[in-house]
């Protein structure tokens, strides 16, 4: 090793004579052990060219959803950019369900974030585990899992400019007694290999020729706690699984088998339309897949989880699998951080419009870790009146109001949806309703009349769902906003737009629903896209299947994908326990 390091200093004496001989020194240094001298002096000079330039340094958390899509649409070339995750990967998460049965495998839905980041430049990706962010000196202090030792020798900090946090959320037990010892979640790739080996198990420990069918029973019954989207493809899937695949390996077990879905609410699929949740209920009773509503689990043990029902009381059910999927919760090192910048009474942590974590300064926060909130109209309307009123009059015409009106939208988007849920063609129809008729040219409003036009506007406040499309289209958003910081770091959101003066900067976030899947099982699958229309059907799996490939993040995954579909329908699932 001194070898090759000396050697590497001659040759870099030698490197400004000759592009060529350049070449020859990499190619020899590396086989003579000389690369990580080699990495180490890049990374340093790396280091010093970004002081030299000046850019800021710029931290993101995370390799998910959000982290992916900011850093695939951020021009690197203006920041200093470091990324910190656990994980080298990103990965589609939406196929996870696909994975626990053999459907898909695993490798398919991964992509390398050094094959995302190296084409951008001067990208540099720390695999670790942030475990503490300091606002005040802003410094973000990271542990790693490789080469650590009892002394903290893997513990490192890095200092940031400019922080975004993108290191999503944690399933949420609400602290249900045995859940974390004995259920499966499915937020990680880790996560659908571990249930794939565990359903494999029950079939193999259920074929053993000692138990009685009773025990038999027991090890093939599979519980999903959570009727959402994820439990409920689970379900259809692993029902695929058993119906096509494992009752040909297993004929004698194929009787056996039972799969449960428990939800703590009415229906499953709540969030869609309820035209696909009387579908997807309907669909599963016709497979023989129960599902159990208003069932509310308290205790999981290794043998049975126990739930509550107002009807039918405290009951126990044995299982011999049980899937947790419930919703997600915040990682403590966010629960950390929102202590230390006053936001310690939340259950996530906040942000404005523009991303911007409240009371933190140059820390951006993004996908299922944070949410929006959005700001209240009734709490500028004096500030809204006033920057409206041009004449000082102290009332508003109905041309002052309509001059700040594409501004009002802008900023409070929840007038613009307390229009439409009330069928309200503009503005003019709100004044009219607190009005009773119509505000004409001549007709003024002071501060308590408009105060009583905006008065239940803020009922149309809404938290954005916690799905990998919101995620993706923030990070596409940050992303764009520090495209142009360069050009006006100060005040992102700028002034009011009066009479064509002071635009907006930045635009505020704003998620635009492309819709949604629910697969069902069956080779149908239920969709919900905008306009309110609904399709379910064969022909609607065939759409899932050409989106989700075509939202695949490279060609290598997209092509990995599409054959591990034609490999199922050619050759069906593979039910190694591997």
């Amino acid at each position: 090793m001194r070898f090759a390091a000396s050697f590497f200093d001659r040759a870099s004496q030698a490197l400004h004579h000759s592009r060529a001989f350049s070449k020859l020194i990499v190619v020899v240094a590396v086989s003579s052990g000389g690369i990580v001298a080699y990495a180490d002096a890049k990374s340093d000079h790396d280091v010093e060219s970004s002081q030299v330039s000046g850019k800021k340094k710029l931290v993101v958390l995370g390799t998910g959803w959000a982290g992916t899509s900011f850093l695939k649409n951020l021009d690197a070339s203006l920041y200093d950019v470091q990324v910190v995750s656990p994980r080298n990967y990103f990965a589609f998460t939406p196929l996870l369900p696909s994975i626990t049965c053999g459907t898909v495998e695993p490798r398919s839905i991964v992509e390398p974030i050094r094959n995302i980041v190296r084409k951008k430049g001067g990208v540099r990706f720390w695999e670790a585990e942030c475990f503490k962010i300091d606002p005040v000196k802003k410094k973000v202090h990271c542990r790693s899992n490789i080469g650590t030792d009892k002394d903290g020798n893997g513990e490192f900090t890095v200092d940031y400019d400019y922080l975004v946090i993108a290191l999503g959320a944690k399933p949420n037990t609400f602290n249900t007694p045995g859940v974390v010892e004995h259920c499966h979640f499915l937020k990680e790739v880790e996560d659908a290999q571990k249930i794939r080996r565990s359903v494999m198990n029950c079939f193999e420990n259920a074929s053993l020729p000692n138990l009685s069918e009773e025990e038999r029973r027991k090890n093939l019954h599979f519980v999903i706690v959570g009727g959402g989207p994820t439990g409920v493809e689970f379900a259809a899937e692993l029902h695929d699984f058993v119906i096509e695949d494992l009752a040909k390996l297993y004929p004698t077990l194929k009787d056996l088998v039972r799969i449960s879905v428990i939800e703590a609410g009415e229906h499953i699929l709540t969030m869609f339309d309820k035209r696909i949740t009387k579908f997807a209920e309907e669909k599963f009773q016709r497979d023989g897949i129960e599902v159990k509503t208003n069932f509310r689990v308290v205790k999981v043990t290794d043998k049975a989880i126990t739930m509550t029902n107002n009807a039918t009381g405290e009951i126990n059910v044995p299982y011999g699998m049980a899937v947790w999927s419930t919703g997600i919760g915040t990682r403590p090192v966010i629960l950390d951080f929102m202590k230390q910048v006053g936001q310690g009474n939340r259950r996530v942590l906040a942000t404005d419009e523009w991303l911007r974590v409240c009371n933190s300064d140059g820390v951006y926060a993004l996908g299922d870790c944070a949410t929006i909130s959005q700001r209240k109209v009734m709490e500028d309307v004096s500030e809204i009146f006033r920057v409206a009123d041009v004449d000082c009059s102290g009332t508003l015409t109905l041309k002052e109001i309509k001059d700040v009106l594409g501004d009002i939208c802008e900023r409070y988007p929840q007038v613009e949806l307390y229009l439409k849920s009330k069928q309200m063609k503009n503005f003019v129809d709100l004044l009219r309703d607190a009005e009773g008729s119509l505000l004409k040219e001549s007709k003024e409003l002071d501060i308590e009349e408009f105060k009583k036009a905006l008065a239940h506007v803020d009922s149309q406040v809404k938290m954005l769902p916690a799905t990998a499309q919101v995620a993706a289209q923030q990070g596409n958003y940050l992303a764009q906003c520090f495209n142009k910081m360069k050009i006006c770091e100060e005040h992102p959101e700028g002034p009011l737009r009066i009479r064509g003066q002071g635009r907006h900067r930045f635009h505020p976030f704003r998620y635009k629903h492309l819709g949604q899947f629910a697969p069902l099982g069956g080779e149908q699958t239920a969709a919900q896209l905008p306009g309110d229309w609904i399709s379910i059907g064969h022909s609607t799996q065939w759409l899932w299947y050409s989106i989700y490939a075509s939202k695949q993040v490279s060609w290598r995954t997209r092509l990995l994908v599409i054959g591990d579909w034609t490999r199922r329908f050619i050759f069906g699932r593979d039910s190694s326990c591997i």
